[in-house]
């Protein structure tokens, strides 16, 4: 096997790193700017974005892509947003340079349209690209646009900023630029200690839970990786080997629980994915995870034939009370007076009161999960978007799979069973992105309520 390159401290290659870090102390004696310790005055971050895009010289290129990206780092939100809104404003196209080019279209003229392609390109991409060569440049990007996300409800104007940054990524971060890793126990501490902080699922409490979850023979995790963010997680999946489909998160979570050899096992059992970086939403990476993993399990256990999610549902217990709310027809007198019993702290401890709530809620659930769809006419619930997105089939609805509090309020305890067939993933993907045909089960069909069956 090939050696590992050696890194250094930003995760690049070390020989890269060191020339990139020797090329930005040349570039700022070119340019006679201080070291970053000696500055005395914080810099305008608009006016160094303009001054990288017109320097020709790789060595102050990349002292100003450090300079801006430390400025920024050091800045405070106010002067943060005004470089977003700069953004926008003042390194969108050249407009004199479009006119021109559709002038030349108009006319015929040889590569006129290649033409009018690069002069629509807003000036800002290939600012964001010259910043990508700073040493850290990617991750510094990373949290740009962290910072821009949050504001863009409030200042739609920003909208053309992030199509931008989501434009760059979807490039720097496709699936030919990760590396799939096996995080384990011996895994670095530094890394681990992120696999705590970023799980968005089931909460790590601390580093004998965190053991339990990748120590044992029954137990997996992987994430991918960018060669920019060596020591970053993109996201990573959590993975339980058992000998039958779970309905309940307690007994996988469970520390006392007896683990299996792995070569007893014949179920995968994803039970918590967790994307890490939030500049990067919506650039997709979950789809790949999980069907990379799978094919590395087949590989490594092929005693193991099913693939499985154990799925929280975020939004069902939001949905159900804006129904009950509107008063709508799905749901009756009759559970409407069963649903009640969910407000009553420690409802789910009594089993008269839990059977009389199930009963009301898994139709209510088969019908979210089935019918009800967002504005654009996909599954509503976003976890359901991915995994059947994904290809999977909705195979079971698991009442009381999740007790936490956090279970029990997002979903009144519900979680979801998504099975992954892989001889149906393409012909279930297929089906609901060109007809909006959910792949289910028979058990969950026969839940639905009569009238919407």
């Amino acid at each position: 096997m090939p050696k590992p390159v050696p890194a250094d401290r930003h995760g690049r290659p070390a020989l890269l790193g060191d020339l990139l870090d020797t090329l930005s102390e040349r570039g700022r004696k070119l340019l006679g700017r201080p070291e970053p310790a000696a500055a005395t005055a914080a810099p305008d971050l608009t006016e160094l974005a303009g001054l990288l895009l017109s320097r020709r010289g790789e060595a102050s290129g990349v002292a100003l892509a450090g300079a801006l990206v430390a400025a920024f780092d050091a800045a405070g939100p106010e002067a943060r947003l005004a470089f977003l809104a700069s953004l926008a404003d003042s390194f969108g196209p050249d407009r004199d340079a479009v006119e021109a080019a559709m002038a030349a279209v108009r006319t015929d003229a040889p590569g006129a349209l290649e033409a009018l392609h690069a002069a629509a390109e807003p000036r800002r991409q290939e600012l964001l690209r010259r910043v990508n060569l700073a040493p850290g440049g990617t991750a510094a990007l990373v949290r740009m646009r962290e910072e821009l996300l949050p504001r863009l409800r409030e200042r739609p104007d920003l909208r053309t900023v992030d199509a931008d940054f989501a434009h760059l990524f979807g490039s720097w971060f496709n699936r030919g630029f990760l590396v799939l890793r096996h995080i384990d126990w011996t895994t670095s501490a530094h890394i681990l200690d992120k696999i705590i902080r970023y799980e968005a699922v089931h909460a790590i409490r601390n580093w004998d839970d965190l053991r339990a979850r990748l120590q044992p023979s029954d137990r997996r995790c992987y994430g991918f990786f960018h060669p920019q963010l060596v020591d970053e997680p993109l996201i990573f999946v959590e993975v339980a080997l058992t000998q039958a489909i779970p309905d309940n998160v307690a007994d996988l979570l469970d520390l006392e629980r007896e683990p299996i050899a792995a070569r007893e096992a014949t179920t995968a059992v994803f039970y918590s994915i967790s994307n890490t970086q939030k500049g990067l939403a919506g650039v997709s990476f979950g789809n790949f995870l999980i069907k990379q993993v799978v094919e590395d399990l087949k590989a490594e256990l092929p005693n193991v034939k099913t693939f499985v999610t154990l799925s929280p549902a975020p939004g069902f217990a939001a949905w159900l009370k804006r129904e009950a709310e509107a008063e709508s027809a799905l749901i009756g007198a009759e559970a409407r007076a069963a649903l009640a019993l969910v407000a009553e702290p420690g409802w789910h401890l009594d089993p008269e009161k839990a059977e009389v709530v199930r009963a009301a809620l898994l139709p209510l659930a088969a019908h979210y999960f089935l019918k009800a769809k967002d504005r654009a006419g996909r599954p509503v619930d976003p976890v359901a978007r991915f995994h059947l997105g994904n290809g999977a089939r909705l195979e079971r609805l698991n009442f009381l799979g999740d007790v936490s509090p956090n279970g029990l309020r997002q979903a009144h305890g519900l979680m979801v069973n998504y099975l992954y067939d892989l001889g149906q993933i393409e012909k279930n993907h297929e089906a609901l992105a060109e007809k909006g045909r959910i792949a289910a089960s028979d058990e969950v069909r026969r839940a639905l309520p009569a009238a919407a069956s």
